[in-house]
């Protein structure tokens, strides 16, 4: 019987690395499309994921196995270049203070890289004020965000003023994540909230289109 989309997202949540490898391989083979893998794939994995970080549920080693069979599913799907040959824009993303929890940030970035965007990482656990920075010193027209926890959201406010009073309001602010995409773009005080990474994807071509008219 050939592994379809549920049989990806058990053998993730599971962290098993090669056997969601195999699972991928088949499924490309078999003609299924590397968005809709990770978005009814990776991306279910992760929402299942979401759901166990909880006081009575968290167990890092099962998170640690899950996250490392995610990216290297999404480092198969999209692999990362060694240097981004002209770049459209480039793009600052962070998971900011107080959010140690990256594998969205990591999914975003390498999606924003088979985009031609270049990507500055920030890190994680981050001050607003590092965020401008870096959006200062790369010239960047957005800065992604990412948060699992509702603890982030007023740093997640905070940073298009921080931005404005560097002189940078024309930096774009989008959010993304477990707890960020419950709430409105005007909640936040960004310019936009996507559901998932492919979302911020077509926010950000769109934004480059509308800016310099080329794909």
């Amino acid at each position: 019987m050939a592994p379809d989309l549920d049989t990806l997202v058990q053998a993730l949540t599971e962290g098993e690395r090669e056997q969601s490898l195999r699972i991928v391989a088949d499924l490309v083979s078999g003609g299924t499309l590397p968005a809709d893998i990770i978005t009814g794939g990776v991306e279910r994995a992760m929402a299942a994921l979401d759901r166990k970080c909880t006081a009575e549920q968290f167990n890092l080693l099962e998170i640690m196995l899950a996250g490392r069979a995610v990216m290297a599913v999404i480092r198969h799907l999209f692999p990362e270049e060694a240097a981004l040959p002209s770049p459209r824009a480039n793009v600052a993303v962070a998971v900011l203070e107080g959010d140690i929890h990256d594998i969205g940030k990591a999914i975003l970035k390498i999606l924003l890289a088979g985009s031609r965007f270049r990507v500055i990482d920030c890190g994680k656990d981050v001050s607003t004020s590092a965020v401008v920075a870096a959006a200062a010193q790369s010239g960047a027209t957005a800065v992604c965000v990412s948060g699992l926890i509702s603890s982030v959201i007023p740093q997640v406010r905070a940073l298009k003023p921080a931005l404005a009073r560097a002189g940078l309001a024309h930096v774009r602010v989008l959010a993304g994540g477990a707890t960020l995409k419950q709430c409105s773009a005007s909640a936040l005080n960004v310019d936009y909230v996507g559901q998932t990474a492919f979302d911020a994807i077509s926010y950000l071509n769109a934004m480059v289109e509308a800016r310099h008219g080329q794909p």
